[in-house]
């Protein structure tokens, strides 16, 4: 079964989820929406059959599967509350700034039997898999510490760097911990003049007294995806700027506290939105979303809300 898709917003994010459902077997880019005409002209350039439109009330939404919306974080409540009483919603990351509206398209979407999904990219990229594998089956002992550095990103009007950069970091530690921090201390600020704070360092306590440090930043002459992830018996590094050796393993020698092993195991390299597309299409067919069920989303925006 093909299934037939449409997209709202053909921006910087919207056009990579539209070359990756277009190049799936499984997918027809059936019409793609945007109130912007340079964006159109973009999309009429990449994609020549598909109907554009400059307003998403215009849509026959009798045979779409899937609605994708990637448009301004304050647009998203409103768009996918519209769209999830005909059909699958998939909303780009975060889902929204309020908890009660993460709970009120939860509620619709189980109303009328559609599926919704939130584009959390890293949670579907290979590294950030294997490293889940690990943690399941105890390889290295107990996990101590994680420290993540997320650093540089375009600078937005509608959310502050938590809401666009943090979002990466809690929604992989949900989906790796499937637990919530016991107590959260968060300092935000601005390093330039800008409408939202630009950076932030958070300090997140787990339970088993493991202990998690967060910095966002868009401000930044380097562009920084590196998690530390530290064991009893061994360190690993994941840097998503990597092209090929993305984990890095670091065993303690025995003999010594400060000698070490390296290890660069062999990972699904796979590009992440590559892989949401692959299981949005089997959740379509199988009617059933395992990971976004059990109150994923809504935990994430819990987290994020009191940072």
């Amino acid at each position: 079964m093909i299934n037939k898709i449409a997209i709202i917003g053909y921006g910087y994010w919207g056009s990579k989820l539209a070359r990756n459902f277009h190049n799936s077997n499984n997918y027809k880019v059936e019409y793609i929406v945007d109130n912007s005409k340079k964006n159109l002209l973009k999309a009429k350039l990449n994609f020549p059959i598909t109907k554009l439109l400059v307003n998403y009330k215009y849509l026959n939404l009798k045979n779409i599967d899937l609605i994708i919306i990637a448009t301004p974080t304050k647009t998203h409540f409103s768009l996918a509350k519209y769209f999830l009483k005909y059909t699958n919603v998939l909303i780009e990351k975060p889902m929204s700034l309020k908890c009660k509206n993460v709970i009120k398209l939860e509620n619709i979407s189980k109303k009328n039997k559609n599926l919704l999904f939130v584009d959390y990219p890293f949670i579907f990229s290979g590294s950030i898999n294997y490293i889940k594998k690990i943690i399941q089956q105890n390889k290295y002992g107990k996990l101590i510490e994680i420290e993540s550095f997320r650093e540089q990103a375009p600078i937005r009007k509608d959310s502050n760097v938590v809401w666009d950069l943090g979002v990466h970091d809690i929604s992989i530690l949900k989906y790796l911990l499937n637990s919530n921090p016991v107590s959260i201390k968060s300092t935000k600020y601005n390093s330039v003049k800008t409408n939202q704070k630009d950076t932030a360092y958070i300090n997140l306590n787990y339970k088993n007294n493991l202990k998690v440090f967060i910095k966002n930043s868009w401000i930044s002459p380097v562009k920084i995806r590196l998690i530390k992830f530290k064991f009893q018996n061994a360190i690993i590094f994941c840097d998503e700027n990597e092209p090929i050796y993305k984990l890095k393993i670091f065993t303690r020698n025995k003999k010594s506290d400060f000698a070490y092993k390296l290890k660069m195991p062999d990972i699904d390299l796979s590009e992440p939105l590559y892989n949401l597309v692959k299981y949005i299409d089997s959740c379509i067919k199988k009617k059933t979303n395992p990971i976004f069920s059990r109150n994923f989303n809504l935990d994430i925006t819990k987290v994020l809300e009191k940072i």
